[in-house]
C-alpha cells in the first residue's frame, strides 16, 4: 500500500512496452517499490522490457502479464494478476496507435481499429482499473492522453478524437471518484520523440519520454488532475482552443 508521502509498493503498466510508460515507472519513488507488472501482448519486446527493467531495479520483482488493448477480457485478467498478494498502488494506462490520417481519408474503415484501440480499449482499461482500486479503497490511475485531443487538427483528427474521448472519460471518472482515496491524473504530452513518431517531422516544443515522465511524476506527487508536458503547452493549447475556426485552420496547417 502507498504511504502518506506517496511512495508506492506495486505498479501496473498497461502497455508494457510503452517508452513513456516505462520512463514513468523509472521516475517513480523507489524507496518502497516491490513489484512492477508490465502488461502487454506476449512478444520479444515485452520480454526484453521485463529483463531490462529488472536489471535496472534489482530490488523490485518485475513480471509480465498478458494484456491486449483490443480484448477487454484481458484487461480484468491483467489487473487481477497484478493484484495477487498485494494492492496495486498505481495503474499507468499507456498504450495507443497514431494511425495514418491520409490512409484513413482514403479508406474510412481504417479509422475503426484506431478508435477501438485508443478509445474503447483505453476506456475499458481505465474503468477496469477504477473498479479494482475502488475494491482496494485506494490508488492512482495515470492516463496518457495527448494535446491532440484538445483541438483536433486536419492532419490527425481521428487520433485526436480518440484521445479527446479518453481524456474526457478520465476527467469525469476522476470527478466521480473524488474523496474516495482514488485519484486520476491525465497526462497531455505534445510531440514525443519515440517509436510512435519515428520518421515524422518534430512539432514545436518536442520532448522526450524521460521529460514527460518527470513532469508526470511531479504532478502525481502534487495531487494534480491534469498535466501538460512540456508545461508551456498549457498556454499554447489554451490559445489554440480560443482561436476562431478560420484562423485555427490556417495556424494548424503550418
Amino acid at each position: 500500500m502507498m504511504n502518506s508521502v506517496r511512495q508506492p509498493q506495486s505498479v501496473l503498466l498497461l502497455g508494457g512496452t510503452s517508452e513513456i510508460g516505462l520512463a514513468i515507472v523509472r521516475a517513480l519513488p523507489m524507496a518502497r517499490l516491490q513489484r512492477v507488472t508490465l502488461a502487454g501482448r506476449p512478444s520479444p519486446r515485452l520480454d526484453a522490457a521485463v529483463v531490462a527493467l529488472g536489471a535496472e531495479l534489482p530490488q523490485v520483482s518485475v513480471t509480465a502479464a498478458v494484456f491486449d488493448a483490443d480484448d477487454p477480457t484481458s484487461h480484468r485478467d491483467a489487473l487481477t494478476e497484478a493484484a495477487q498478494g498485494v494492492d496495486v498502488d498505481i495503474v499507468i494506462v499507456a498504450f495507443g496507435v497514431l494511425g495514418d490520417q491520409e490512409a484513413i481519408d482514403a479508406d474510412p474503415a481504417l479509422a475503426l481499429p484506431l478508435l477501438r484501440t485508443n478509445f474503447l480499449g483505453g476506456a475499458s482499461a481505465v474503468l477496469e482499473s477504477a473498479s479494482l482500486l475502488q475494491h482496494q479503497g485506494h490508488g492512482s490511475i495515470i492516463v496518457l492522453s495527448s494535446v491532440a485531443g484538445d483541438r483536433a487538427r486536419a492532419s490527425n483528427y481521428v487520433y485526436g478524437a480518440s484521445k479527446a474521448g479518453l481524456d474526457t472519460l478520465s476527467q469525469g471518472l476522476g470527478d466521480a471518484l473524488a474523496d474516495t482515496g482514488i485519484d486520476v491524473l491525465v497526462v497531455r504530452p505534445g510531440f514525443v520523440h519515440s517509436r510512435m513518431t519515428e520518421g515524422l517531422e518534430a512539432a514545436p516544443f518536442a520532448t522526450t519520454p524521460e521529460a514527460v515522465a518527470a513532469d508526470t511524476v511531479k504532478a502525481w506527487r502534487a495531487g494534480k488532475h491534469v498535466v501538460y508536458s512540456p508545461a508551456i503547452l498549457r498556454a499554447v493549447m489554451g490559445t489554440m482552443k480560443a482561436l476562431p475556426r478560420p484562423v485555427f485552420r490556417k495556424v494548424a496547417a503550418k
